[in-house]
């Protein structure tokens, strides 16, 4: 759908009247600001403020409706925000709401999980190849910082005991982030090992590096050039124990059922 233009006395009245002319409301619109007018000077020289606005595309408001469904489900208060990017074929859809920790789940399992679904019903109803993404609480972000920190560590313990060691098992994102994070190492190296969804990254010296001269002092250096070791900080609040990764498309159902006894049992033990 093309952009209409819409004229009126402030952007908050042009929006009424895009949202009344499209009939409907008006955060299912998609809007650009062209000018925000100006009163003037004594009701002189006044100009209006002009909007161009369409209804969001179909697969915006197809994919918050199925969420809405799920939640509904799973009996759980959640607001959904969707921005979709056509150009760049990218959906980031965040969620709010009093009970996130069990939609996080395990070290983000069943919010991998959720993404999935989403992503499934996505595309199904696209042309092209859409990447959704699905987050709360920045929790990615929050995530890829651990991670990029535990690769650190991982590759100062691998340099100062000289043996490889073999993270648990990641999903891929999760895996690019500590291969990413270790990459420009002079001193480890990083590979991938075992089948999905057991597959490992292994934090390794370099050849050259397991023997032959001066073994460097690690412990010595490492407050000054390796990332601090510290303290983790408590979380506000408990991720949960829940783990529904193995769901798919047609699943769905059973995977609200899951979330909902989760809900269920943690209310028991409050």
């Amino acid at each position: 759908m093309e952009f209409k233009e819409f004229r009126a006395k402030t952007v908050e009245d042009a929006l009424t009247a895009a949202a009344l002319d499209f009939s409907v409301s008006s955060d299912a619109l998609e809007t650009e600001i062209v000018d925000r007018g100006s009163a003037g000077f004594l009701g002189l020289g006044s100009k209006p403020a002009i909007i161009k606005a369409r209804v969001k595309n179909d697969i915006t408001r197809d994919t918050k409706e199925y969420l809405e469904k799920i939640f509904a489900a799973m009996e759980t208060e959640v607001s959904i925000d969707i921005v979709y990017d056509k150009e760049g074929d990218t959906m980031d859809i965040d969620l709010e709401g009093p009970e996130m920790g069990i939609l996080i789940g395990k070290r983000g399992q069943t919010l991998d999980s959720l993404q999935y679904l989403v992503s499934l019903f996505v595309n199904k109803k696209s042309e092209s190849y859409i990447r959704v993404k699905l987050n709360t609480e920045n929790y990615r972000e929050r995530r890829k910082e651990t991670l990029e920190n535990l690769a650190k560590n991982i590759a100062f313990k691998v340099k100062r005991t000289r043996k490889s060691f073999t993270l648990e098992p990641m999903n891929p994102y999760e895996r690019r982030i500590i291969h990413s994070t270790l990459q420009n190492d002079k001193f480890v190296a990083t590979k991938s090992e075992g089948e999905e969804p057991y597959r490992k990254v292994v934090v390794f010296l370099k050849k050259g590096n397991k023997s032959g001269g001066k073994k460097k002092d690690y412990n010595k250096d490492y407050t000054k050039n390796v990332v601090k070791e510290e303290k983790p900080k408590k979380p506000a609040y408990d991720y949960g124990d829940y783990d529904i990764s193995e769901i798919n498309a047609e699943t769905a159902i059973d995977a609200a059922a899951n979330l909902q006894n989760a809900i269920a049992e943690e209310k028991a033990e409050a």
